[in-house]
């Protein structure tokens, strides 16, 4: 009979001691989510899914050193981003650039031209045409919270260099976006 773990510090302290129902357990509880987290940073989802089962194994090897503090799962999470991180690094060396074009930043403005909304999909396939260094700082920064000294310092780069890869990839994401919902209009 296989016991359901109600409680998800007795169910860490099992998977911790090695009980694989209560790793199987956790990986069942947060996986859905964390191929999304990997899916943000990386594609094909084939590559992405590899990564995840990657973050998997280490948050399976280091669960005695989570100290019960924070969320689980955002601790899970952060061995993600890092995983897909590590893999970005190693695949594709991060272009940066601490320039930025005024004249770009004024002329798409900070707002959306129209309020319509695009399909989760589009929005995903914009987001993954990115050049890697803007997208990795934009998945940090938007979507997992980190501040920009965190995003500086799990990337090597300057504070300073974070923000002007977020600040011109939301510059690039409006420009995409925007001719997308131009062409929608046209059609």
């Amino acid at each position: 009979m296989i016991q359901l773990y109600t409680n998800e510090k007795k169910l860490i302290e099992k998977a911790a001691a090695g009980d694989r129902k209560a790793q199987k357990h956790l990986y069942d509880k947060h996986a859905y989510r964390m191929l999304s987290v990997c899916r943000q940073y990386i594609s094909p989802i084939e590559t992405a899914e590899e990564l995840m089962l990657n973050g998997f194994f280490k948050v399976f090897t280091k669960l005695d050193s989570f100290q019960h503090s924070g969320s689980f799962e955002g601790w899970v999470r952060r061995i993600m981003v890092r995983e897909c991180i590590d893999y970005l690094r190693k695949k594709d060396p991060f272009q940066y650039t601490d320039e930025v074009d005024e004249e770009k930043v004024s002329a798409t403005g900070s707002e959306n031209e129209t309020s319509d909304q695009l399909p989760l999909a589009v929005i995903q396939q914009v987001i993954d045409e990115l050049p890697s260094g803007y997208k990795t700082v934009f998945m940090m920064y938007v979507v997992d919270g980190f501040k920009h000294a965190e995003i500086a310092q799990a990337l090597n780069i300057s504070e300073s260099t974070s923000k002007t890869q977020y600040r011109k990839a939301r510059i690039l994401l409006q420009e995409k976006v925007n001719s997308i919902k131009k062409k929608q209009h046209e059609a």
